[in-house]
């Protein structure tokens, strides 16, 4: 594990990265990780999982990496027992069987996968406390343009969010009564559902919109019949 980390420090050290560096490229790679991951795995206090490790290897510029973290013959390289003229020369045929075409795998057309989420019609700003509750819905295919955290989409109303989001658009949003102050979510407020920032600060807590200069804020009391149906995450 230690032998580990330490190949990976020195390969981070090569590339000029801080480890800071390497957290931000992990995120290319939708791995969320901070820097002090990246210091644990260096020092051998834990172990990159398979996902992590590749993605290292990649922003490393490791391709061999049988050679680079266990070094010596590698029984499953077929290049491994030629002497450098033989793998050029396996190399240069392999190009030519490249360059002919005829070869080559074909490429088939990926067909992204499906799943149904229920689209509210009530719009926000519209609803009511049973918003989650009611069966008026429709059930749409949606693709990898949605993410895979949201659990229904509502519809907005108005431009109070906007330049983000506009009249009529669909926002998708994950069902969740965890919210942090600056998220965006769906709420319900005193009869009405809102497509809010939610603020907490020192005054109390607010819904505010985007639409700042349109819109000011509106304040939640202790009177208030307040719900959070989710965070807005697309």
């Amino acid at each position: 594990m230690n032998k580990i980390g330490k190949i990976l420090q020195n390969c981070r050290k090569e590339r000029g990265l801080q480890q800071q560096d390497v957290s931000k490229a992990l995120d290319g790679y939708g791995i969320h990780v901070g820097f002090s991951a990246v210091s644990a795995w260096e020092r051998g206090v834990a172990v990159p999982n398979t996902e992590q490790f590749l993605a290292l290897c990649r922003i490393y510029g490791i391709t061999d990496i049988y050679n680079k973290f266990i070094g010596g013959h590698n029984p499953d390289d077929p290049l491994s027992d030629l002497n450098d003229d033989g793998k050029k020369k396996a190399l240069d045929y392999i190009r030519l069987l490249n360059i002919s075409g005829e070869y080559r795998i074909k490429e088939g057309t990926v067909i992204a996968p499906f799943r149904t989420l229920p689209v509210y019609l009530l719009p926000v700003s519209a609803g009511t406390g049973d918003f989650l509750d009611s069966d008026d819905y429709d059930l749409i295919n949606v693709g990898n343009e949605v993410p895979d955290s949201a659990s229904f989409g509502v519809r907005i109303h108005g431009d109070s969010m906007e330049p983000r989001f506009v009249n009529g658009q669909i926002v998708w949003v994950q069902q969740t009564q965890d919210l942090c102050s600056g998220d965006i979510g769906v709420f319900y407020l005193d009869g009405n559902s809102y497509c809010k920032v939610l603020q907490n600060d020192q005054s109390g807590q607010s819904l505010s919109s985007l639409n700042s200069d349109k819109y000011s804020p509106i304040h939640i009391t202790v009177n208030s019949d307040f719900k959070v149906f989710g965070k807005v995450v697309g």
